[in-house]
């Protein structure tokens, strides 16, 4: 029993159900020739993956729907051994190298060296292998200069499929050597006639007004819009209109974190907000999501003096956070400036009024 969000995603670049003038340009490019590498980006949930996977299908045909998951080790220049998994068919493999950390350099230098001097074993379709490579804006700087090298010298027989949330983060040398696709979230009516059709097929259908709510939650994010949908039928069949949309427990823990914070600054608050912070990085919720929603809840609590400030150090602990390693000391620290600001304009409000 597969999710909504997997079995109905679409298999070819003619069953998507939005951006269809972008689906026919990916096409006549495939049929063009020379295909290029591609540099695919835009916010999560947006189809972004969904792309690429139709585009390697109209390319190879259904034998790129033969998966299978592999192990790679590798060693480092100091003798270090790193294992990564990937994703493969024969005619494609998938890999996340930022899941290595800061030895990702190595990653994309042997993987993709491995990949292009290895021959097809179907000579009748295309003479190059793709390569897909997923959140490239988290990649190291000498990652990505390596990446920029082994672009150039494995172009006869390897194509590059980039996937990014933002292009800021990725070197303007790979953004050159790139075809952009930007592929922009969905309107909330899309997402609303799409959640429409999803439970039309799967047997319930969901009133107009609960697919709107459900739709303006998700925030444009498709996957999320998907998954609401199907939380809301399991919770309660048929689908009704005045039907509760249930948020993320993650969401709703991350939001009693930012009261905590607000309501007590002191030591013993802040050692209760770390063992909250470690219990959200434990379960997979990745750091820069969590700087950002604390912050947004944060400055909610905040009037527009305030605002600024705490807005300043939430950036530059978020830039701390690239370049470290240990999530949870940047977001420890992010959280003691603000206790510490926050009390300080707290103690300045209250001295004013007397």
């Amino acid at each position: 029993m597969s999710l909504w969000v997997d079995k109905h995603r679409p298999s070819s670049l003619n069953k998507l159900d939005y951006h269809k003038d972008q689906a026919t340009l990916l096409k006549k490019l495939v049929h063009g020739g020379d295909f290029p590498h591609l540099l695919v980006y835009g916010p999560s949930g947006a189809g972004k993956k969904t792309r690429i996977m139709c585009l390697l299908r109209e390319l190879y045909g259904s034998g790129v729907e033969k998966l299978r998951i592999e192990q790679h080790n590798f060693t480092t220049p100091s003798n270090k051994k790193i294992e990564i998994s990937t994703i493969s068919s024969n005619y494609h493999i998938e890999v996340n190298p930022s899941d290595v950390g800061i030895q990702d350099r190595v990653v994309i230098q042997e993987l993709i060296k491995t990949v292009a001097q290895t021959n097809n074993l179907d000579s009748s379709q295309r003479d190059f292998k793709v390569v897909v490579l997923t959140e490239v804006d988290k990649l190291t700087k000498d990652a990505q200069h390596a990446l920029r090298r082994t672009m150039e010298k494995y172009m006869a027989t390897c194509r590059l499929i980039l996937c990014c949330v933002s292009t800021s983060k990725v070197i303007p040398a790979i953004r050159s050597r790139c075809l952009g696709v930007r592929v922009a979230a969905p309107t909330l009516e899309e997402i609303t006639n799409i959640l429409q059709t999803v439970c039309k097929k799967e047997g319930c259908p969901i009133p107009i007004e609960l697919a709107r709510r459900v739709a303006e939650k998700s925030k444009r994010n498709l996957r999320r819009a998907l998954l609401m949908a199907e939380a809301c039928k399991v919770q309660q069949t048929p689908l009704k209109a005045d039907q509760e949309v249930s948020e993320p427990d993650w969401e709703v823990y991350l939001r009693e974190t930012a009261n905590m914070i607000i309501q007590q600054q002191s030591p013993r608050r802040l050692l209760e907000v770390r063992g909250r912070l470690y219990e959200l990085l434990t379960h997979c919720i990745p750091a820069d999501i969590i700087m950002k929603g604390l912050l947004q809840e944060l400055i909610n609590n905040c009037d527009g003096e305030l605002k600024t400030e705490v807005v300043q150090s939430a950036a530059f602990f978020q830039h701390r956070l690239q370049l470290g390693q240990k999530a949870i000391y940047h977001l420890e620290a992010f959280v003691a400036k603000f206790m510490a600001i926050y009390k300080r304009f707290m103690e300045e409000n209250i001295a004013d009024l007397f």
